[in-house]
């Protein structure tokens, strides 16, 4: 499933809940600190927001005292658009409204989406998904499921009061999106009337007397709750995996211009490349080299040049939805390894830079990343200046199929 385009024209900020105690999930801390596939939920739940180029601006609430697990969580990622975190609250609902208000101070507007760090597994494409759902005049709107188990409502003796029709029954997620300013008035207005009760905060919207839309929520968008949800989560992690090795290959031919994308990073050049997207050669072998892995077909399969709207789309939007793939299928991306072969831009200074954001659109570690620059000694036509090109490997772990 690809992330859906929006036609939302508001500055979008992403608002992240991680100050809950999480005493229900068990373990030693607070669960969004604990690790699924060796990386932190936080992390886990942070990398889809951080792919997102819609998104200009994201903030995190974490509880008081949380300062040294949050940076030894997060502190790899080298992001601008990640501010410093803010003190969250004794509620979700008093943390929400502190992160509003941050984000207030720091001068926004726009829309914001509230997403709870328990949600490890959200995709990119469910967030394009709630800003396309919020568009430019909506007011909120959140991702929905439709209730598959007979639901009964009990009275205070625990007998059955009433069976509601599941038709008109569904279960609610994160991220939601809301209209900033009237999400920040409706906290404001329940903070100055002590009503501090609101589960989410679509339920304060419609408190406020604002209209909440829906749209589809995904299955695998799990909450981390219970132990035996980190069981769940972790059960394709602890079964036996089996390392998969998948290669890419891309290139483009030079045109007039005055850049080139390498990696996820504009380079001056003075040349330009053909090409329907972005035209970034790293990001497409890599993206290739992960779907590879999987058998999932390639880059092409997903995003077909024929399809307008990924006419000048950012490469890291590919990667980032091939390292997706290989989580959904309860898979490691261990390793990422390229080879960028041009005689012209210089790869060298850029180097770190490319994979710093490598890493981010793919969601690990910066030292799972390498990085190699080479000529052709003027042979062919990346030795004529005729283009470049780039080859990508992906090293990956999927669980044992049966």
């Amino acid at each position: 499933m690809t992330a859906e385009p929006h036609d939302n024209t508001l500055p979008v900020a992403a608002l992240i809940v991680a100050a809950g105690r999480g005493l229900r999930a068990g373990g030693d801390g607070p669960k969004q600190y604990r690790l699924i596939g060796g990386r932190p939920v936080l992390d886990h739940a942070l990398a889809p927001f951080l792919a997102q180029p819609a998104i200009s601006l994201i903030a995190v609430v974490i509880g008081a005292g949380d300062e040294t697990r949050y940076d030894g969580a997060v502190g790899h990622i080298a992001d601008a658009r990640l501010s410093s975190p803010t003190p969250g609250g004794e509620t979700r609902q008093d943390s929400v409204r502190l992160g509003l208000e941050a984000l207030a101070e720091a001068g926004f507007d726009g829309a914001v989406l509230v997403h709870d760090a328990a949600r490890p597994f959200v995709s990119a494409a469910l967030i394009g998904a709630a800003i396309k759902a919020l568009g430019a005049n909506g007011i909120a709107a959140i991702p929905a499921l439709p209730v598959t188990d007979t639901i009964k409502r009990i009275d205070v003796a625990g007998q059955i009061a009433e069976t509601p029709p599941r038709d008109r029954l569904v279960t609610v997620q994160t991220p939601q999106a809301f209209r900033f300013e009237a999400l920040l008035a409706a906290h404001r207005a329940a903070f100055a009337a002590g009503l501090d009760g609101f589960t989410d905060d679509a339920a304060l919207m419609e408190w406020a007397g604002h209209p909440v839309a829906t749209f589809p929520g995904e299955p695998a968008n799990l909450k981390l709750t219970h132990p035996e949800d980190f069981i769940r989560a972790g059960a394709p992690a602890a079964g036996t995996l089996v390392v998969r090795v998948g290669t890419g290959y891309d290139v483009h031919a030079f045109t007039d211009g005055d850049h080139v994308w390498l990696g996820g990073v504009r380079i001056a050049h003075d040349r330009g490349v053909l090409a329907h997207s972005d035209g970034d050669v790293a990001l497409h072998a890599l993206t290739d080299a992960l779907l590879g892995a999987l058998a999932e077909g390639d880059i092409g399969t997903h995003f077909p040049p024929s399809d307008p709207q990924w006419k000048g789309a950012a490469s890291h939007r590919f990667l980032s939805f091939a390292a997706q793939r290989v989580r959904q299928r309860g898979g490691r991306i261990d390793f990422l390894d390229l080879t960028i072969v041009c005689e012209a831009p210089k790869v060298g200074p850029h180097r770190e830079a490319i994979r710093q954001a490598i890493a981010v659109a793919a969601g690990v570690r910066i030292d799972q990343v390498a990085i190699k620059a080479t000529t052709s000694e003027k042979m062919g036509f990346t030795g004529r200046k005729e283009g470049l090109a780039a080859l990508g490997t992906a090293t990956i772990r999927l669980p044992e199929q049966e």
